[in-house]
């Protein structure tokens, strides 16, 4: 079964900064001053182009991530949200 954060569109929290690293990045949120290490640079590949897209499947399908790993990728996205690093990107209303 498809895990339903795939089709929700999330950004980057505005309180977040990353710094680019050899193995990653570091993420660092100014409000609760947590920092979380990015491992992977397909992660934060994937991070940093979440606002650009409709969806977390069309930013890991953008960044080159295999849909074989779309699983993966979801829990470690959702384990950046359970500590606000990345947020459900508000609807903008039709005008």
């Amino acid at each position: 079964m498809p895990d339903p954060l795939l089709g929700e569109a999330w950004t980057l929290s505005p309180a977040v900064a990353l710094r680019p690293e050899p193995f990653g990045a570091l993420a660092y949120h100014f409000g609760n001053r947590k920092l979380t290490f990015l491992k992977r640079p397909e992660l934060v590949a994937v991070v940093r182009c979440l606002a650009e897209h409709g969806c977390v499947r069309a930013a890991l399908e953008a960044s080159g991530v295999p849909e074989a790993q779309h699983a993966a990728y979801a829990a470690a996205l959702r384990g950046l949200a359970e500590t606000d690093m990345i947020r459900p990107r508000e609807r903008q209303a039709a005008a």
